[in-house]
């Protein structure tokens, strides 16, 4: 066949000029080739000249990286453009395929210009990344040509009566649009950055995230490409496979999705939420509100992106349906009729007539399809990800204004916070992630039922109504499946808490021989938690074999229907096999109906739960709002207005009849010279109870020693908190003094600057408080003592030695660099008082609140801590200390004495000053601080030379055990290291597939589970095949038998009969069926007996290990083996096994038919195997280090709000709260980077996954 550009036809008008050249076809289109071969010549020479050598010298980092105005758009734009042009390609060649000759006019210029746009792109690219918008001029006259040359063309279409029924008219009239929009992006560029027609161009800086070298995670600065396929992890991938990944080489997130941002932008929603409904500021319906305002709109994109996905997935059963009925008549091509300017023009109609086209066209669909849903994903999963570090900011911020009450009370535990923050805040993430399919299953059901009304009419309604009306039992088996969920975790719960109380106290456990008796009471919870699990077991089967069942019973019902009620209809292979795909297709979305509503169910009481912590109550802020009182009011409390709300009147009244008790007034000389001063204080710790303290009028000298003494309970402790501001206060006035307020702060205001009412209420500095119960960090030792401060090497010993924490820190495996805490090792209750009076000790505060100090100490300890650290560290420092104490033989070391008594002030005043006026007092004190020199006195002869000695030789033999232990430890890891610690071992371990856990797994279903696991599985996929052929041969029949009734033209001829195929497809359907209920119930009863021997064989092995497993392992790693491992092995692994086998045997299976039927396909499939093979293996390498980082960051922002909660009186007291927010924005972005990176590494598997499975799809 002759080959030229305008055809070589003897009569063809293609060189006619009679009428102008413009007039000519070929001519014009021959004008279209000039922009884009001027395009060319001008971009290669920069990309390959200019940048190509640019590369090889020096490598531009992502800092220089710029999207310039109408950077999305310019992309969607040229993607559209693309495609428009494969289709002219398309439509040239399938409209030239009937010449005697080939016009090369039809489709070569579309190619070039395809080429030009893919050069437009990527030479964009590069200026953009580089960062040089001059050479943008290029483009600039390109969008200009093409958009000139091409609306050329389209007049004279309109002139030579081309119209809108041809397709070719259509495709040109769009590429002149999308010409025409470029340009005035182009132009648009040029108005924004002034880089060309003005003399002074505009600077712009890239964003500040790419200045920032540790900012790693790119998704939101990359191009759209990148964007959509994730092509920026490739690098990260690589690089993961060569070293392990850590928090240094995932770096920082970006500012915009750091959790500070996102609760600035949660707390704006709130605070305009609160003004428009003052009324319930932090109730449900506000919180949803304010949630939808701050996320909703990602959430929107997230739901365009789905509805697209889906909507684009039903091209694939359209574009099958196309090709197997084009195919069963030979793919013949429509001989178009109309022919203009000496070419033929074709219809949309007869384009999509052709196989190749729809070849193609299913190949873009899908490619589509998987970016948009892909893209969906992330969108959503990102939105979560971002939502859930604000939400635990915001319960950070409210936990650090919570009121003490909540807590001590018991309306509020570290446990109920714990799981706010660790499972409420997931299942809002996880409804974020679920929200899109809300609005795209309506759509995907309703657009799939009109398909199959259109392809098969009334019988696909019977189909579907099959599937509706089980959606209702497959509800009904999700609500069970909760219910038996939720069994299951309480047992598990109670199951954990006899655990942790045998592993707490392990030691006197084996002391007593009492391992069977705690083995068999978990082993007894733990059957209760198997019948739960039984239960979950069961639903899950019925769940996994509805899933499988309803497809094969609505096709079956929908077929056999459509062959016998409707004769005369069409029953191709191509209306079969398209219907099967819509029903798979249309079971999708009402199977995510039940997880939708339980995860929306969830999302709903954890909003609740929210709300009930938002709503709790917190501390009162005294230097806030002072109130003005009268001069006679300062004896009766109630003439001040009460500031707790929610007051009972009984309570009120009763508290206004209550009569104080007369003390001495305040024999202080100087009004000035206090550092607190408390002033007719009554204080409560709830609302509807009585005051705890009543009547308190106490001023606290500036630069003393205070101490306070009383009975035990009398309120001693409960002062120190209400002067911290702890308690709330009914009525009077809590006032500190300049110099331990402001000057603190980093004020300087003098007295004489301030008025009577400010120097009243003024706000108070940070406080140094060592509390009654000792709070330590889950940190170094040296890191709880310097607290946040910075490291004093002089004087961080000379507290070390003060608290006698040298011997003790000598004993601990890495001195004072040794963890402690709840991920550390344990101290004793001395130990633990000593190093918090220790964080006292060493900060720099001028005020020290001691809370009885010497509780846990022994005599000679608290001797040594009162002489060395209270008198030479601090009082002789001139610092502010109060010492709440019971040891009454340091009251002479007291520069003034607090004596309480139930609740109130018994005395104060000097130890003179009491001795004279209250002499029965002091001879009680007088008796017993004799009774106590007359303890120490003994024990100090009788004691000291024995438990002094073996305490320090015990010491001195435990650091000496201890350093021969690090030393033959350090030398096993020096001998270790030199034979397997290397990084390629590291690497190849973290390479391989553990095989032989799954070895293991699998050898603990015993003998007979296994093989009917496997036989089961085998034999449905076996019949799967079988229903698609049996559905192959019958359509084919069929159509066979219609085909030749109408070549004989016979009216009287006898149907054909679809009895005998009914038949046979009904008995493999029902054989599907009952293979599914098999295979579901073996994957369960296989599941429960391996967890059920599991869980049997490590309770054993862990209580029956010896001393050294449990002193040298934490305790959190080995109940982590029992909580969350145990979960995972309980109620995960058998779905997922499931899943696993059956999307391996139906991929085997799929593989096989094709290859059977099509044997060429095996050439392709084997580099698209090769291609799998690494993909998988590099991303399973990168996904595992990120699932490990992923868990590792959770656990110390979850500990990190346990011990918040628990130490929360102290943060306050230090006013430290600004220091331990910062570690939580620390803490909530390095599992959100963890999160996000391996969301964009699942992301970037499946889109290379789904591109693969595409060209599979092609290839057939």
């Amino acid at each position: 066949m002759a080959l030229a550009f305008c055809g070589d036809e003897g009569n063809s008008t293609a060189y006619n000029v009679d009428h102008g050249v413009l007039n000519n076809g070929c001519f014009v289109d021959a004008l279209n080739v000039v922009p884009h071969v001027f395009l060319l010549f001008i971009t290669f020479p920069i990309l390959f000249i200019g940048w190509g050598s640019q590369s090889s010298k020096v490598h531009i980092h992502h800092s220089t990286w710029l999207h310039f105005p109408g950077h999305n758009l310019r992309w969607i734009l040229t993607f559209i453009l693309l495609f428009v042009l494969v289709c002219e390609i398309a439509e040239g060649i399938v409209s030239d395929g009937v010449s005697e000759s080939r016009h090369l006019h039809l489709y070569m210029p579309a190619g070039m210009a395809f080429l030009a746009a893919i050069t437009s792109v990527v030479y964009y690219h590069n200026i953009e990344t580089s960062n040089f918008p001059k050479l943008l001029i290029a483009l600039l006259f390109y969008w200009t040509l093409a958009f000139i040359t091409k609306t050329i063309k389209f007049v004279k279409f309109c002139d030579n009566g081309v119209g809108f029924s041809q397709l070719r008219f259509c495709l040109t009239g769009l590429l002149v649009v999308l010409y025409g929009m470029l340009l005035a992006v182009e132009i648009n560029v040029i108005r924004v950055r002034r880089y060309v027609f003005f003399k002074t161009p505009k600077e712009v800086k890239p964003p500040e995230d790419l200045q920032d070298l540790g900012v790693r995670f790119l998704q939101p600065f990359v191009n759209l490409l990148s964007k959509g396929t994730y092509w920026w992890m490739n690098t990260f991938i690589k690089t993961a496979h060569k070293k392990p990944i850590d928090l240094k080489t995932i770096g920082k997130l970006p500012i915009a999705m750091r959790a500070l941002t996102n609760y600035i932008l949660l707390n704006e929603a709130f605070e305009a939420q609160k003004n428009k409904r003052p009324s319930s500021p932090q109730g449900s319906g506000s919180i949803w509100r304010a949630l939808c305002c701050a996320f909703g709109r990602p959430l929107l994109l997230s739901s365009t992106f789905r509805i697209l996905a889906d909507l684009l997935g039903f091209a694939g059963p359209l574009c099958i349906s196309g090709i197997v009925h084009n195919v069963g008549k030979g793919n013949n091509t429509i001989r178009p009729q109309t022919k203009i300017l000496g070419v033929f023009f074709i219809s949309s109609q007869e384009f999509l007539s052709n196989a190749y086209v729809l070849a193609v066209l299913l190949f873009f669909a899908l490619l589509l399809q998987r970016t948009f849903l892909q893209a969906s994903y992330y969108v959503a999963i990102e939105t979560g990800i971002n939502l859930r570090g604000a939400i635990q900011t915001k319960i950070y911020n409210k936990i650090m204004q919570l009121s003490t009450s909540n807590m001590s009370m018991g309306e509020m535990t570290a446990g109920q916070i714990c799981n706010l923050v660790a499972i409420d805040t997931n299942q809002l993430m996880w409804f974020f992630f679920l929200c899109p399919n809300l609005w795209a299953m309506p759509v995907q059901i309703i657009v799939g039922v009109l398909l199959l009304y259109y392809l098969l009419g009334i019988s696909a309604l019977i189909g579907a109504a099959v599937i509706i009306v089980l959606a209702p039992v497959q509800y009904f088996v999700a609500t069970k499946l909760s219910q038996a969920q939720r069994s299951t975790l309480e047992y598990s719960n109670e199951r954990l808490k006899k655990t942790n109380e045998m592993l707490r106290g392990i030691k006197l456990l084996k002391l007593y021989a009492w391992e069977h008796i705690f083995h068999s009471s978990v082993e007894e919870t733990r059957q209760k938690e198997m019948t739960s699990l039984k239960s979950f077991a069961l639903y899950t089967s019925i769940s996994i074999f509805m899933n499988a069942a309803i497809p094969i019973a609505a096709v079956l019902i929908t077929f056999v229907v459509h062959a016998h009620l409707t004769r005369k209809a069409d029953f191709s292979p191509s209306v079969a096999f398209a219907s099967l795909s819509l029903f798979h297709i249309l079971v999708s979305p009402l199977f995510l109906l039940s997880s939708v509503v339980r995860s929306t169910v969830k999302a709903l009481v954890s909003v609740q739960k929210l709300s009930e912590f938002l709503s709790s109550d917190e501390i009162e802020e005294h230097d806030k709002c002072p109130e003005l009182r009268s001069a006679d009011a300062q004896s009766k409390y109630q003439a001040v207005p009460l500031k707790v709300v929610n007051r009972k009147r009984p309570a009120r009244e009763e508290w206004n009849n209550y009569t104080s008790h007369t003390r001495r007034p305040i024999n202080i000389t100087e009004p000035d010279d206090f550092c607190v001063k408390i002033t007719n204080g009554f204080f409560t710790w709830t609302p509807e109870g009585p005051p705890a303290l009543s009547n308190i009028d106490i001023r606290i000298p500036q630069g003393q020693l205070t101490m306070i003494v009383g009975q035990v309970g009398c309120g001693k402790s409960s002062l120190l908190l209400a002067i911290l501001g702890e308690m709330q206060k009914i009525s009077g006035n809590v006032s500190w003094s300049s110099c331990t307020s402001d000057s603190e702060m980093g004020e300087d205001i003098s007295p004489e600057k301030e008025s009577p009412i400010e120097m009243e209420f003024r706000k108070r500095g940070s406080v140094a408080y060592a509390s009654q119960k000792p709070w330590l960090l889950n940190a170094t030792v040296e890191e709880n003592i310097t607290f946040e401060s910075s490291f004093n090497k002089q004087r961080y010993k000379a507290v070390i030695d003060a608290c006698s924490l040298q011997p003790d820190i000598d004993i601990l495996p890495h001195g004072d660099q040794t963890q402690i805490g709840e991920r550390g090792i344990n101290l004793s209750g001395g130990q633990r008082q000593r190093i918090s009076v220790a964080r006292a000790l060493y900060q720099q505060t001028n005020v020290v609140f001691l809370d009885d100090p010497f509780s846990a100490l022994d005599i000679h300890l608290s001797d040594h801590l009162m002489q060395e650290g209270i008198l030479k560290m601090l009082r002789e420092d001139k610092r502010t200390v109060v010492l709440v104490t019971h040891k009454l033989q340091y009251l002479p070391h007291a520069d003034w004495i607090i004596a309480m008594k139930d609740g109130y002030i018994q005395r104060e005043g000097t130890l003179k000053d009491i001795q004279k006026s209250e002499t029965e007092l002091f001879e009680h004190w007088k008796t017993l601080m004799n009774r106590q020199d007359q303890e120490l006195e003994k024990e100090t002869t009788i004691e000291t030379k024995t438990v002094l000695e073996r305490t320090n030789l015990r010491r001195t033999m435990y650091s000496r055990e201890a350093l021969l232990k690090d030393d033959e430890e350090d030398e096993e890891e020096a001998t270790e290291s030199d034979d397997e610690d290397n990084l390629s071992s590291v690497l190849h371990q973290r390479a391989k597939m553990p095989w032989r856990a799954c070895g293991k797994y699998l050898s603990a279903a015993g003998i007979l589970l296994l093989p009917l696991l496997v036989l089961s599985q085998l034999l449905k996929h076996t019949v799967m095949v079988a229903i698609d052929y049996c559905l192959a041969r019958w359509t084919s029949d069929a159509i066979s038998e219609k085909m030749e009734v109408e070549l004989k033209n016979c009216s009287h001829c006898e149907v054909f009969n679809h009895s005998p195929y009914s038949k046979i497809f009904s008995i493999l359907c029902c054989l599907g069926i009952v293979l599914c209920l098999v295979t579901s119930i073996a994957v369960e009863w296989t599941g429960l007996k391996v967890t059920k021997k599991l869980h049997a064989s490590l309770l054993n092995k862990i209580i029956l290990a010896p001393m050294r497993f449990f002193e040298t392992t934490p305790l959190g790693s080995i109940l982590n083996r029992f909580s969350a491992d145990c979960n995972t092995i309980d109620q995960h692994i058998p779905a997922t096994l499931e899943c696993l086998s059956r999307s391996t045997l139906l991929c085997v299976s799929a593989l096989a038919v094709i290859s059977y039927v099509t044997p060429m396909f095996l050439i392709a499939l084997v580099p698209l195997a090769i291609m799998c093979y690494f993909i998988q293996k590099y991303f399973r390498v990168a996904s595992r280090d990120l699932q490990q980082l992923d868990d590792s960051t959770q656990l110390p922002l979850l500990s990190h709000f346990s011990e918040t909660v628990e130490g929360l009186t102290t943060i306050r007291a230090f006013r430290y709260e600004a220091k331990f927010r910062q570690k939580l924005l620390e803490y909530t972005d390095s599992n959100n980077i963890a999160s996000l990176f391996l969301t964009a590494a699942n992301r970037w598997l499946e889109v290379r996954m789904g591109t693969e499975m595409n060209r599979k799809i092609e290839g057939v």
